[in-house]
C-alpha cells in the first residue's frame, strides 16, 4: 500500500508541476491537466477510447505470451544447462543491441500491414530481454538448495517444481514489469504507422488534426494502460510469489 500511495502522491506532484508550467507557456499545444480529463472523460463515454484501449491491450497481451513463455522456458533451461547457455548466448548477446524498431518494415513485408506484424514487433524486442532477465535469475539459484531436495530423493521435476521456479519467479515478474514498459512504447510506434485502430493511432490521429486535448488524452490513456498492467503484474507476483511478502 505505501508504494501505491507513492505513486499517487507523485501522480498528484505531476499534475501539478503539469498545471503550473501550462499556464506558464499559455500555448495551445499544452492544455492543463483537467481540460485533457475532460477530454479524456468525453472520448471514454463516445466509446472510441475503449475501443482502442482494447485493441492496445489485446497486441500487448499476445506479444507477451507469444515471447515470454518461450522466454521463460529457455531461460530455465538455459539457467541449467550450461552447454545450452553457450549456444543461446551468443545469439542474444547479437540480438539484444540491434535497434529492432528498425526492423518493422522488413517486418512487414514479411507479415504484411495487419495485426501479426505489429504483435511480433513488440515480441521480437521484449523477448531478448525477458529471456536473460529469467537465465541469470535462474543461475544464482544456490546449488546448496538443489543439493538438498536432491538428497531427499527429488528428481528433475521435483527439482525444477519446488526449488528453480520458484527461485526464478521473481526474475521473470521483473522482466515482464521492464517488457510492459517496452512493449507499451513501441505499441504507440507500431499503431502510428498504417494503422487505423489502437491508442498509438488515436494520438498520431489527433496530433494531425492539432486537436492537442484529445492527443494528451490518448497518452494518458495509454499511460493508465501501462499503468494497469504493472498493478496486475504485482497482484500476480503477490499470489504466485507469497515468500517475497512484506
Amino acid at each position: 500500500m505505501k508504494k501505491y500511495l507513492g505513486v499517487v502522491l507523485a501522480l498528484f506532484a505531476f499534475l501539478v508541476l503539469w498545471q503550473v508550467f501550462s499556464t506558464l507557456t499559455n500555448r495551445p499545444f499544452l492544455p492543463g491537466p483537467v481540460a485533457v480529463t475532460q477530454a479524456l472523460a468525453r472520448l471514454a463515454a463516445e466509446g472510441g477510447l475503449w475501443r482502442h484501449a482494447g485493441v492496445s491491450l489485446s497486441r500487448v497481451l499476445w506479444a507477451l505470451v507469444v515471447s515470454g513463455l518461450p522466454a521463460l522456458v529457455l531461460g530455465l533451461a538455459a539457467g541449467r544447462s550450461e552447454r545450452l547457455n553457450r549456444v543461446i548466448s551468443p545469439v542474444i548477446y547479437l540480438l539484444q543491441p540491434l535497434p529492432k524498431v528498425a526492423f518493422l518494415p522488413v517486418i512487414m513485408l514479411f507479415f504484411g500491414i495487419g495485426e501479426l506484424a505489429r504483435i511480433f514487433l513488440v515480441a521480437f524486442i521484449i523477448f531478448s530481454q525477458t529471456l536473460v532477465t529469467v537465465r541469470d535469475a535462474t543461475r544464482q539459484v544456490p546449488g546448496e538448495y538443489v543439493d538438498v531436495i536432491r538428497s531427499m530423493g527429488a528428481g528433475r521435476v521435483n527439482v525444477l517444481r519446488h526449488v528453480i521456479i520458484p527461485a526464478a519467479l521473481p526474475g521473470f515478474f521483473t522482466a515482464l514489469r521492464i517488457s510492459l514498459g517496452t512493449a507499451v512504447a513501441v505499441l504507440f510506434i507500431a499503431e502510428t504507422f498504417v494503422s487505423q485502430s489502437g491508442l498509438g493511432h488515436l494520438i498520431f490521429d489527433a496530433w494531425v488534426r492539432v486537436a492537442y486535448t484529445e492527443m494528451y488524452a490518448a497518452i494518458m490513456a495509454l499511460s493508465l494502460l501501462g499503468l494497469s498492467l504493472f498493478i496486475i503484474t504485482d497482484a500476480l507476483e503477490f499470489i504466485l510469489c507469497p515468500w517475497r511478502r512484506r
